[in-house]
């Protein structure tokens, strides 16, 4: 039989709850929505929140499924997903959770969790080392570990080793870092010397250029000192050959932006869904928000619009990471490329060096197009949204002309079509501009080429989903806003009621005559 609990055996202090982190909260902003906490959404395992786990697994999961009131002590701020409602925040002013009470704690110091407790393991530590030549990674490791321990620091919550540039290939340091599991960053001595530290060196200034390895390169990306430069200790007495500081890095925002595909939720990346479960705020165009809602942790705030309120949806998910949270901001296609751009770009230029900004990519509609066509894009290729507020058709026209000047085969799309993004004005503009630019096409390209129809977003292969048809057969009519038209080059052709362009195949022996204007 268990005693009693008496709360977590720590072998290091905890903080008094005047000197807690704030908690960061996860509903302070006006939302849209919340995601469903029906049947059909993501439960919400402690395994899955993208953080090392230790404790009573199980026993805390059960609580939390259960509906039990579960304790969120937050010794460290830090961007989480989505949790349930009944997942709280400790309250001040005692700041402590009840006995037996089940409890989630987010900490980077020692602790062994008691029953009914897990802790949460940030990577909120930074490790800087020096070495000597020759330092064997065993004394290097030696030493960190060491220094985690005596400062009652869990060696789970290291995100990456710091050097010196000059110590990049020390097989001493690259081996204590792989033996961590963490990446080694490196730094030039010049960034280094301009780092305060509390205990320069002469000797290091000598040999390195800076007067500091160890404490430098742990606070080159800021953060609070938390074990000041240590030397390693030798079994021989011989000396140290090793050196090491450890400062914990702030909580930073992170906004991640993710390609959703086309619409078929079976061409959605597992990298992408991953990114959804750890979001805890979603900002998105409605319509693709309505689409991948059940996939959701419950809880997550969404934040959404229609078409036409991008810049509005940019500025959003930057100030939910700013502030602090987990953040997932989705376009449709792939992140960065075409069908995405009035979201990944300001959102990169608006975000700064002050949050974590990571890209997802997604199956873009010309891929998906492609592969149900055959493999229309063997050869050189380019991508022409026909439908862009921001693309004057002046523009687009140059495009098409040049493109088919050169014989590149062309792919012509709506940027998120398939998700609804598109205003009545645009899918009007795509009756108006298609007729346009197959006669431009006429004008290089024979009339039996090749063209493939795809409807993105529409499913599996099936009856009208795909077409496959030549440039003098196309009927404009006959193409919705949805779908992706491929246009061959001179070399593409059709193999078994498929669309094929060999590579390097096209380019023209002779020129033809320009387009009558």
């Amino acid at each position: 039989m268990r005693g009693p609990v008496h709360g977590p055996m720590c072998d290091h202090v905890p903080p008094r709850p005047h000197e807690r982190y704030q908690v960061l909260p996860m509903a302070d902003v006006a939302p849209t929505g919340r995601a469903s906490s029906d049947g059909g959404s993501v439960p919400p395992g402690l395994d899955t929140l993208g953080f090392p786990v230790e404790g009573d697994i199980a026993g805390v999961t059960r609580a939390i499924l259960g509906g039990e009131p579960v304790a969120l002590d937050a010794e460290l701020a830090w961007p989480l997903p989505a949790l349930p409602p009944n997942v709280t925040p400790l309250a001040p002013p005692d700041g402590r959770p009840q006995p037996g009470r089940a409890t989630v704690r987010i900490s980077d110091r020692t602790c062994t969790p008691s029953l009914r407790e897990v802790t949460l393991r940030p990577p909120s530590l930074v490790v800087g080392v020096g070495a000597g030549s020759g330092a064997p990674v065993d004394e290097v490791l030696e030493l960190v570990r060491e220094s985690l321990r005596a400062a009652g620091l869990s060696a789970l919550c290291v995100r990456e080793l710091a050097t010196v540039a000059d110590k990049r290939d020390e097989a001493g340091v690259a081996g204590a870092a792989a033996r961590l599991g963490v990446p080694l960053v490196a730094y030039p001595a010049e960034e280094l010397a301009r780092v305060d530290v509390p205990h320069p060196s002469g000797a290091a200034l000598a040999a390195f250029g800076t007067p500091s390895v160890a404490e430098a390169a742990a606070l080159r990306g800021g953060g609070e000192l938390l074990v000041p430069k240590r030397k390693s200790e030798r079994a021989d007495g011989g000396p140290a050959r090793a050196t090491c500081a450890v400062v914990r890095r702030p909580a930073r925002g992170r906004l991640a932006v993710v390609g959703l595909g086309p619409g078929d939720r079976d061409l959605l990346t597992p990298r992408a869904l991953d990114e959804l479960r750890r979001a805890g705020v979603l900002v998105g165009l409605d319509a693709c928000v309505e689409r991948i809602g059940d996939l959701l942790r419950p809880g997550t705030r969404i934040v959404a619009s229609g078409p036409g309120a991008e810049e509005e949806r940019v500025r959003a998910a930057v100030a939910e990471a700013r502030a602090g949270r987990a953040v997932a901001l989705v376009e449709p296609g792939d992140a960065g490329g075409r069908a995405g751009h009035a979201m990944a770009s300001p959102a990169l230029a608006a975000a700064g060096d002050g949050i974590d900004v990571v890209g997802v990519p997604g199956v873009s509609a010309a891929a998906a197009a492609a592969a149900l066509l055959g493999a229309p894009l063997g050869d050189d290729h380019v991508s022409v949204a026909w439908s862009d507020a921001h693309t004057p058709w002046e523009l687009v026209e140059r495009r098409v002309r040049a493109a088919a000047e050169v014989d590149l085969v062309i792919t012509f799309h709506a940027p998120h079509a398939a998700f609804g993004g598109q205003s009545a004005a645009l899918a009007g503009d795509i009756a108006q501009r298609l007729p346009r630019a197959l006669r431009l096409l006429s004008a290089h390209l024979p009339p039996t080429t090749p063209v493939g129809v795809v409807r993105v977003g529409a499913g599996p292969r099936s009856d009208g989903s795909v077409r496959l048809t030549t440039l003098a057969a196309l009927d404009p009519d006959d193409v919705d806003r949805t779908a992706v038209v491929i246009v061959g080059n001179t070399a593409t052709r059709t193999e078994a009621g498929r669309m094929v362009t060999p590579p390097g195949g096209g380019h023209r022996a002779s020129s033809r005559p320009e387009e009558d204007e």
